[in-house]
């Protein structure tokens, strides 16, 4: 009897000795005569140790990755101010928190911050119409010029558009800046001088054998579209990057500023042009 309690303490020793508190640890029986006593592995209290001291890392790795997601999406979502907007390439109002604010915004508030930019380029479309009366002689001779007005600034509002939108989206996610603006400019000019080109070659050649358009007028168009594209292109792409160079807005003046310069400029290349083609074909004006 005393030789099982000696048995036993040294059981209950062991036991202190090699349990840790807070793990699983596998036990073992050790059978002695009639009696049995449950013994922890000292191999499995090993193994429970070092999976805590591993999930331990794994969380620390986790939290510091965590960390850094943070950091990475403050630094990509949080764009400068407007007066600070110049030095980093962002616009103003492409934030997280500017993003809320434009829903949560009441309409009179939007339009107040837009009304003074859309009269402002209303009143620059105006020039349309004196350039319009400017080459009016030229469209009494020339009736089929008129039947491409809508066409031409339609085309340089989409080409513009699209170059407006590509670098602003740009902008806001942080991928380029103002010192980029060199390189984008170019490579708008370039899209959209070779866009104009192919589009132009298929007008004009439509314009001639389907639709019957004289072949002065329809050389007119050939000519205009890759032009006209490549102001529309280049116009867009400079447009952002001045605004936030200046401080303002983007996402409010660019599109609008794009299309009324864009409509000026593209009328005018139309009528210089045409007067030019009509020139090399011998038609008085």
């Amino acid at each position: 009897m005393l030789f099982k309690i000696f048995v036993f303490a040294i059981t209950i020793s062991l036991s202190q000795v090699y349990s840790r508190p807070s793990d699983a640890v596998r036990t073992t029986n050790l059978h002695l005569g009639d009696s049995t006593f449950i013994m922890p592995s000292k191999q499995n209290a090993e193994e429970s140790s070092v999976l805590r001291e591993l999930k331990e890392t794994i969380q620390k790795q986790s939290n510091k990755i965590e960390t850094l997601k943070n950091e990475l999406s403050k630094s990509k979502g949080v764009t400068p101010s407007a007066g600070h907007a110049g030095g980093h390439g962002g616009p103003a109002d492409v934030s997280k928190d500017g993003l809320i604010a434009y829903v949560t915004k009441p309409f009179y508030t939007i339009t107040t911050k837009r009304i003074g930019w859309l009269g402002l380029f209303l009143c620059s479309l105006s020039m349309t119409a004196v350039i319009m009366n400017g080459f009016e002689h030229t469209l009494a001779k020339q009736l089929e010029l008129a039947y491409f007005v809508p066409l031409l600034i339609g085309h340089g509002g989409n080409t513009g558009g699209q170059a407006v939108g590509t670098v602003l989206s740009a902008l806001s996610a942080g991928i380029v800046t103002v010192k980029d603006a060199p390189k984008i400019v170019g490579k708008e000019l370039l899209s959209g001088l070779l866009g104009g080109s192919i589009l132009g070659a298929f007008v004009g050649l439509v314009a001639h054998f389907a639709m019957g358009i004289s072949m002065h007028v329809s050389t007119v168009v050939f000519f205009t579209l890759p032009i006209l594209s490549a102001i529309a292109s280049t116009l867009g792409a400079i447009i952002p990057f001045a605004c936030v160079a200046a401080g303002q807005d983007p996402s409010v003046i660019a599109g609008p500023a794009m299309t009324s310069f864009v409509d000026i400029t593209g009328l005018l290349c139309y009528f210089l042009i045409a007067n030019q083609i009509f020139s090399m074909f011998g038609i008085e004006m």
